[in-house]
């Protein structure tokens, strides 16, 4: 039985959009399948055919997603390097993030950097965000918390 055809339970759909919505969250930390089928309540092989037959895509497809697109509003309006930027949205390599980033764009991610500075936008100083806490000092943990411990 394919994937996408797997009838899903109405109880079931609540763990699932939690589990979604932890990434949602928490895409920048280094979520793996276990601590996701955890959030959902259900054996890693169920939470990966029930979510791709719910939201018609992998869960570490959608993981993926969600972090290219936050790299994408990085590069467009704060003065980051994509280093700076693959490691905030919680990638790990500077090359699996930018061949993923050029797969599902469709250009480089210095290129897209290039391009919407080219347009002149304003853009918020790297140094500034820094600063203000809304990203780590060290640059590779993503958005500082309000304090205290993130459950996983």
């Amino acid at each position: 039985m394919s994937a996408r055809r797997l009838a899903v339970t109405v109880d079931l759909l609540a763990h699932l959009r939690d589990a979604r919505d932890h990434i949602d969250r928490h895409y920048e930390l280094p979520l793996d399948l276990d601590q996701l089928a955890k959030v959902a309540g259900v054996s890693k092989f169920h939470f990966v055919r029930s979510f791709d037959a719910t939201y018609g895509e992998t869960p570490i497809r959608y993981l993926t997603t969600r972090r290219i697109e936050r790299a994408q509003d990085l590069l467009r309006a704060a003065n980051l390097t994509v280093t700076e930027v693959c490691m905030l949205v919680g990638f790990s390599s500077l090359g699996s993030f930018s061949s993923r980033f050029s797969q599902m764009v469709g250009e480089s991610p210095t290129a897209y950097r290039d391009r919407w500075a080219a347009r002149g936008g304003p853009h918020v100083p790297g140094c500034y965000l820094f600063m203000r806490g809304g990203l780590d000092p060290g640059g590779t943990t993503g958005p500082i918390s309000g304090g205290g411990n993130r459950a996983i």
